[in-house]
């Protein structure tokens, strides 16, 4: 009698917990973004960044071309999108959820005209204006590393420094296909960004997590993060890597020896672009052991690192040494304005500005997984996969973040991050996300009509 009343104490205290869990990181959520606005000023402090942290933005209230549609869009998703994902058939699913965030992502970037779109990959900061220059790409690769330090001659702007090769080479093939302008250029960027949906729609099904898919496809489609993403290069890293994890997932789960083969060639393909694309995604490591925990199937693994390992390689041979360039690039970080950022603010202020990008919603959903892993053995199929995946992107933000490789500026450096702990999303009562994606919606539309963002 004593075990059954001890068994029932715990029943009921886990209750609790996954009843509280989510008014828990919605609210440390929300107390993290008004801490990070309210202290610097409070306290006299520069954090370097600009004047609205922890966002790298500017306070620009404003109206504008694509006001009336983002609103509209709001308003339709937030009534009917929760329902329609629950009965769509999957194939329109998928298309459906393409659709409304390739809309969304134009509504709230047309806020600003159709500038809004071109205007940030214009910036002297970022790839365009060097790609356009780049007449020998070989060259360029050999001589990659020596216009990475601050005092070399002719040194890259920040962000073609501040990246492997392969975010440039991307913007070189862009140039050369004739669609090197800024508008050009950044739609393209959009429409490949808004894919990274769907890859996590697809790998949730084929993990044979389907209803929960669909109960986290209204976050994924659409939220704060699609500000970034419409107008910043690592919204395209992010559907990258989220097509090679998906990739990963479908090795992981195929029977048959070639097809297992093919895609692990293709995870690995996709991810070791990865690597070349931005010097912190090697930490989708954690991400890719998730998937293939779940996907129950090792074999992937080594296929997969030989495919990643020979597109590094592939640089290298060509005169780009990954390994090279990163001590470098380090040296550049924090010869800049990393030194000046004070870890003790950013340490937690980024989990603030995540917390903006990715939506409060995000904290609710981090958190229920937690509640939820307490009682693992219980979980159904499902609900497990959704909970590695969201602690999984947790822990990898967690490595990002103490890595001090990304004090501010992480509204767009960790999108590729975001989706994965959206995922979270499914494990929320109806209730909770029927309010809470309208809570998204409504907190992207504040965001982008308040501030004027630099990515």
């Amino acid at each position: 009698m004593q075990v059954e009343a001890e068994g029932a104490r715990a029943w009921r205290g886990r209750r609790v917990l996954v009843v509280a869990a989510p008014w828990i990181g919605l609210g440390i959520a929300l107390a993290l973004i008004a801490l990070a606005m309210i202290v610097p000023p409070l306290l006299g402090q520069s954090v370097h960044i600009r004047s609205f942290p922890p966002l790298h933005a500017e306070w620009m209230p404003r109206l504008g071309p694509g006001t009336v549609p983002a609103v509209l869009l709001a308003v339709l998703a937030g009534v009917w999108g929760v329902g329609l994902a629950r009965r769509l058939r999957w194939g329109l699913l998928l298309v459906v959820a393409y659709a409304a965030g390739v809309a969304w992502m134009v509504s709230l970037a047309t806020v600003d005209g159709w500038d809004g779109i071109g205007q940030v990959l214009e910036h002297r900061y970022e790839y365009l204006g060097t790609a356009r220059e780049v007449t020998d790409f070989g060259a360029t690769l050999r001589d990659y590393v020596a216009h990475i330090p601050l005092d070399s001659v002719d040194n890259w702007p920040v962000h073609i420094a501040g990246h492997p090769a392969g975010a440039l080479a991307f913007f070189v093939v862009l140039v050369r296909l004739g669609l090197g302008g800024g508008l050009a250029a950044g739609v393209v960027v959009l429409l490949i960004g808004a894919t990274a949906p769907i890859a996590v729609l697809v790998l949730l099904r084929r993990l044979g997590a389907e209803d929960a898919a669909r109960r986290a496809a209204p976050f994924l489609a659409m939220g704060p993060a699609a500000i970034w993403i419409a107008v910043s290069a690592d919204g395209m890293f992010a559907a990258v890597a989220a097509w090679g994890l998906c990739a990963l997932g479908v090795a992981a789960t195929a029977r048959p020896a070639w097809p297992k083969v093919a895609w692990s060639v293709l995870a690995g393909l996709l991810l070791g672009y990865c690597v070349m694309l931005s010097y912190g995604l090697p930490i989708l490591g954690i991400l890719a052991l998730a998937v293939l925990v779940l996907g129950r199937d090792w074999r992937p693994l080594p296929i997969a690192a030989v495919a990643a390992l020979a597109v590094v390689l592939a640089f290298a041979a060509f005169g780009f040494a990954w390994w090279e360039a990163f001590p470098v690039l380090v040296e550049r970080y924090w010869d800049g304005v990393a030194s000046r950022r004070q870890f003790t603010y950013w340490v937690w202020g980024n989990l603030a500005a995540l917390s903006i990008s990715a939506g409060p919603m995000a904290g609710a959903a981090v958190a229920t997984a937690g509640a939820r892993a307490t009682a693992w053995r219980s979980e159904p199929r499902p609900e497990r996969v959704v909970i590695v995946l969201a602690l999984a992107a947790a822990a990898t933000i967690v490595a990002a973040d103490l890595s001090q490789m990304s004090k501010a500026e992480v509204e767009r450096i960790w999108l590729p991050f975001v989706p994965w702990l959206l995922v979270g999303t499914a494990l929320l009562t109806d209730r909770w996300r029927r309010w809470g994606f309208a809570g998204q919606l409504a907190f992207a539309l504040v965001v982008q009509h308040l501030l004027v963002t630099s990515w």
